[in-house]
């Protein structure tokens, strides 16, 4: 059994309960446009295609037309553009409410007013055909009364007055409303005007507006949206900067903590002891590795405290007859020498376990001094003096701060030397024998003079100190000049006499306090050999650091002179070259 769910009748089949909704629906169709009724489905769309045509068609397109907006319009538009875009999609069909009032009154002003003023005319013409079709017009009387009994009399979509039937109230909208129906709705020829934001058409100039007024009201919403992103983003990478700025600026100051103790250490000044302390740690560590018995330990120990208690250098790094020897060999071998000047005569000295690593500069000035001992030009100054140990010359050093020599470098070194690993240089060797009374001065190699890095300039100045005239001389002149004191970043050695060779080219002899004595040892035997020399000869080629210093013993300074200098060292100068 089925049942049907309007009326509740029953029938026994399929085939009947679809005949009987056919009825139903065949009696329930209405014409949108005029209230006719009492047709059935087919005859109701021939009705409605040939007495509303015009009407049906331009329904059509208006809805095609809001369906198309309503597609292009943004999902993210406020509530009033969706409240206004869900009404006026509303509006278009006749059939989606029977309640024209409730459609109408949301409308907007010109589309209500297109829409009433062609269903006006429709309706006209719907009642024209009518007349000339005598049947169905009778239909329509009687259902009049059940159409207006069903769904209540008409009621104006402008003022909302009712009246009894459809005819009052079109000639009420007619006379009361006339203004409002004076601009009729074009078909192809009405102009569209296009949105320059999103490309959306309308027919209305005046809600176009408006909708771009909806556009730059959400781009203003957005631009501060995001201008408030952008000033959280800008508060964000300024605490990002400022924490990158105080890691690195930490970063910074412990490697700058590092690097500091790092020249402490590797100058000397890092309180870790001087040449006591050093000497006694490396003898310790030879007894400890069985290199070295209990008794020798305590046997050198006494010797350098004595050593250290009188000021006195103990010679056991001490190698003299250097320049005799070397006069030797160059008077019986050395073919490719064309002449060689010698300095005075001088002492090698090498570094021994309590200085390794920082003596350099100490154990130069000895050389340079013991030179100076042996050449009686200089007995009034250095009377009564012997080679010190580097404690001594330490001492030395302080005295001539203390009497006013070179003030910026005592700041340097923090006014003190004794007990520490501190370097010297030029500058601290130049201080001291100006005090000594030994006259002096500093001449700076500051920048290269050569290809690939080389001083040729300061191999010149070298010749000419030990040379004045160098045609008609002998092979080997041993001259009266002292040795020449050579410093440069890390290491000093002591120059001590210059070759020039067959080709014209010059090579430096040079004695290095890192040169054990053995290898010295072997340039006093009688049978010397060239290789014997390689420690010594530096051609132009080997010397390439960046700036070299050299101090060169002139004379003995007078009283005046001694007192001038002093006073020239409250700002250290020296000659440039070039």
């Amino acid at each position: 059994m089925f049942s049907c769910d309007i009326c509740g009748e029953t029938v026994t089949s399929a085939p009947d309960m679809k005949a009987h909704l056919n009825a139903h629906l065949e009696n329930g169709v209405i014409c949108p446009f005029c209230k006719l009724s009492g047709v059935n489905y087919d005859e109701m769309c021939f009705h409605i295609e040939t007495a509303h045509f015009e009407q049906s068609e331009l329904e059509r397109n208006f809805q095609r037309n809001h369906t198309m907006q309503y597609r292009t319009s943004d999902n993210k538009r406020d509530n009033t553009l969706q409240c206004r875009m869900e009404v006026n999609s509303r509006l278009p069909s006749a059939c989606a409410s029977n309640h024209p009032r409730s459609s109408a009154q949301n409308l907007s002003k010109d589309g209500a007013l297109k829409h009433k003023t062609c269903c006006s005319e429709n309706l006209t013409e719907s009642r024209k055909f009518q007349k000339s079709r005598g049947k169905q017009s009778d239909r329509t009387k009687i259902k009049g009364p059940i159409y207006e009994t069903m769904y209540g009399p008409p009621e104006c979509p402008f003022c909302g007055k009712i009246e009894i039937c459809s005819q009052d109230m079109e000639t009420h909208v007619k006379t009361k409303h006339a203004n409002l129906l004076d601009t009729p709705l074009g078909d192809c020829d009405q102009p569209l005007y296009h949105c320059p934001m999103c490309g959306l058409s309308c027919t209305n100039y005046h809600i176009l507006q408006e909708h771009v007024d909806l556009h730059l009201e959400e781009s203003n919403f957005r631009q501060g949206m995001d201008s408030v992103q952008c000033s959280r983003d800008l508060e964000l990478a300024h605490q990002l900067q400022q924490e990158e700025d105080r890691k690195r600026h930490s970063e910074e100051s412990r490697q700058e903590g590092e690097e500091f103790q790092k020249l402490q250490r590797q100058y000397g000044l890092d309180n870790s002891g001087g040449y006591k302390q050093q000497q006694l740690r490396n003898m310790e560590i030879e007894v400890s590795r069985g290199r070295m018995h209990a008794s020798e330990f305590h046997r050198r120990k006494a010797d350098m405290m004595e050593s250290l208690a009188i000021g006195i250098d103990d010679g056991k790094t001490r190698t003299s007859g250097i320049i005799e020897a070397l006069h030797r060999y160059y008077q019986n071998a050395a073919a490719e020498v064309r002449q060689v000047w010698l300095s005075a005569a001088v002492d090698h000295f090498h570094s021994s376990s309590g200085d390794k690593g920082w003596g350099c500069g100490y154990r130069n000035f000895q050389m340079l001094l013991s030179s100076l001992l042996q050449n009686d030009a200089y007995n009034d100054c250095l009377t009564g003096m012997s080679i010190p140990c580097i404690p001594k010359i330490q001492t030395m050093i302080e005295d001539a701060w203390k009497e006013g020599f070179d003030p910026q470098g005592a700041s340097q070194l923090n006014n003190r030397l004794q007990g520490t690993k501190a370097w010297i240089g030029a500058c601290e060797v130049y201080t001291l024998l100006t005090s000594l009374g030994v006259k002096c001065h500093i001449i700076d190699f500051h920048k290269s003079t050569g290809p690939l890095g080389t001083h040729p300039r300061l191999f010149e100045w070298i010749l000419n100190y030990y040379s004045l005239e160098r045609e008609g001389n002998p092979k080997v002149v041993c001259t009266s000049k002292p040795p020449i004191y050579l410093q440069h970043q890390g290491h000093s050695r002591t120059v001590i006499g210059i070759e020039e060779r067959k080709n014209r080219t010059l090579c430096l002899l040079i004695l290095d306090p890192g040169c054990p004595s053995r290898e010295m040892q072997k340039l006093l035997k009688q049978d010397a050999e060239a290789n014997s020399l390689k420690q010594l000869r530096k051609f132009v080629g080997n010397l390439k650091h960046q700036q070299y210093q050299i101090v060169a013993v002139e004379g003995v300074l007078s009283p005046e002179e001694k007192v001038a200098k002093r006073q020239a060292s409250q700002v250290f100068t020296a000659e440039k070259i070039p």
